[in-house]
């Protein structure tokens, strides 16, 4: 029943996102801070009605509900969900988790006051639709809130070292999500229907070693776990090498501290 609630085209990503499971929730609190910068700015009150699109495990739904709104999350992968619901009850919140397809919600027209994507909606395979989506949401005066990757951030290189690895890009593969994170994008996609102000941050990936970045990844992080389980033993160990490597290099004296920027968009609907 839950495959019919997503676009053909997202299957294959919600599997791969899937993946990570409750461990995805591990991920999320390394990211923290940035999510809450962006509930912050967003601002959520008591009676509000909020949407969390790509809410994954639900750690961006938590904080908003614990300020006493009422908040729906929303993900195509019906294991984050079920995580995502787990992680709720542990911290008794009361939310409204879904399954569902960014690119085609199932809510009516202008049905909440926010609504709010922390790394998830940059992710589609389709902004186009996702951005129209996030707009018909939201009700005039309502607002919007994202934290986005940009294109040239140490996640966006994380990318990079996992893109030999993937199978080649079919001929009509959508842009890149790392696109989200630039203001100019973020306009052309939103700027129509909001009034849009930014503002960026940096988080800080603090963990022993590279070693130890690469096991929370491979086993919570949907992209790079659904990658490592799809290759051959030799291939593998070679993303292994490259990926720990790669987080080895913002080594410190008392273990890796990797700083990733990121973008806050907060919008006024017009």
């Amino acid at each position: 029943m839950t495959s019919q609630m997503i676009r053909p085209h997202n299957v294959k990503a919600a599997a791969t996102w899937d993946s990570g499971g409750l461990n995805y929730d591990r991920v999320s609190q390394t990211i923290a801070d940035a999510i809450e910068h962006c509930v912050i700015r967003l601002g959520p009150k008591p009676g509000e009605r909020i949407l969390d699109v790509a809410t994954g495990t639900g750690w961006a739904a938590r904080r908003i509900a614990a300020r006493g709104a009422s908040v729906i999350g929303i993900d195509f992968g019906s294991d984050l969900i079920d995580a995502a619901k787990a992680c709720a009850a542990e911290a008794r919140l009361t939310i409204d988790f879904q399954v569902g397809d960014a690119e085609a919600l199932p809510f009516a027209d202008h049905s909440f006051d926010a609504v709010i994507s922390t790394f998830g909606v940059m992710f589609v395979s389709n902004p186009e639709a996702a951005a129209a989506e996030l707009a018909r949401l939201c009700k005039k005066g309502g607002k919007v809130g994202l934290t986005t990757w940009p294109t040239d951030g140490t996640i966006a290189g994380l990318f990079k070292v996992m893109r030999p690895y993937m199978p080649p890009p079919a001929m009509s593969s959508p842009a890149s999500p790392f696109e989200w994170g630039r203001r100019e994008r973020v306009q052309q996609l939103l700027g129509s229907a909001f009034d849009l102000h930014f503002e960026t941050g940096t988080t800080v990936l603090r963990e022993p070693s590279g070693l130890a970045v690469w096991e929370l990844f491979v086993g919570g992080y949907g992209p790079t776990k659904a990658l490592a389980a799809a290759l051959d033993p030799q291939r593998r160990e070679g993303l292994k090498r490259d990926f720990i490597a790669y987080h080895d290099g913002f080594g410190s004296e008392l273990g890796l501290a990797m700083p990733r920027d990121y973008l806050v968009t907060i919008g006024t609907r017009k």
